[in-house]
């Protein structure tokens, strides 16, 4: 499946998501440290996913201000890039409580 860039915003860039393909039977997976095919470690994937995410509201909040202003006047692009940033930021926040939900889970397991 490809998925082609929406108003210049690519959803896979960057390290964001990176679409793969099903899961091998006995494919073994890589520890956190570890460097995947692209030479990318998961807090590499991590740092950039936030990079995207804040200049997604960058993006948002000057396109709502030019918009505010009266230099821009497609109000449709302006309500993609609210909702480019809307989505990026609940996505990181469901992201953020997973991760902590697993911590806590591994914190609470009896030894």
């Amino acid at each position: 499946m490809t998925v082609g860039p929406v108003n210049g915003f690519t959803p896979f860039a960057a390290g964001v998501i990176r679409p793969e393909g099903p899961m091998q039977a006995g494919a073994a997976t890589s520890p956190l440290g570890a460097k995947d095919a692209e030479g990318t470690g998961f807090g590499a994937r991590i740092s950039g996913a936030i990079d995207d995410l804040a200049a997604a509201q960058s993006k948002a909040s000057e396109s709502a201000k030019a918009f505010e202003l009266g230099r821009e006047t497609d109000l449709a692009s302006v309500m993609v890039d609210q909702q480019i940033s809307s989505l990026g930021f609940q996505f990181a926040l469901n992201v953020r409580n997973k991760a902590l939900g697993a911590y806590r889970d591994i914190m609470n397991m009896p030894v």
